[in-house]
């Protein structure tokens, strides 16, 4: 009787190894396998159209810029596909002053754009390369 046990054990084991080798045959696998056997290869995301930065800024530009700092002179870039990812950005230049009424000069942001939303802003580094964009006004 348990020696029946022990093998009926090994024998499943070995059933569930050999089944759980069909799960690896992916497209990427190294193993050589003949291709009705592998995976097909998932198909890329396709790229949603570039948003229309100049419109979204203009109805929300209180998503951008802090209502205090009355922002003149706003312009903005095209939209630039994001290297990882699926969202957009552009940036966003305009005249600020500060809550005290100091002008506070031109500052650039860099906003993030998803699905037609803006979900981020930041100010603008170098690294974003915005000085050497092209801007319109909104």
């Amino acid at each position: 009787m348990r020696r029946r046990t022990i093998s009926f054990i090994i024998t499943m084991t070995g059933m569930a190894l050999v089944l759980s080798g069909c799960g690896l045959a992916d497209s990427r696998t190294p193993l050589p396998l003949p291709e009705f056997m592998r995976a097909k290869a998932a198909d890329p995301p396709p790229l949603e159209q570039p948003p229309d930065v100049r419109r979204m800024v203009r109805e929300k530009l209180d998503q951008v810029f802090v209502a205090q700092s009355s922002p003149q002179n706003v312009q903005v870039s095209d939209a630039r596909h994001e290297l990882r990812g699926l969202g957009w950005s552009a940036c966003v230049k305009a005249d600020l002053t500060s809550a005290t009424g100091k002008p506070l000069g031109e500052e650039t942001y860099r906003i993030s754009i998803n699905s037609g939303v803006i979900i981020d802003r930041r100010r603008a580094l170098p690294e974003d390369n915005c000085a050497a964009e092209s801007y319109q006004p909104i």
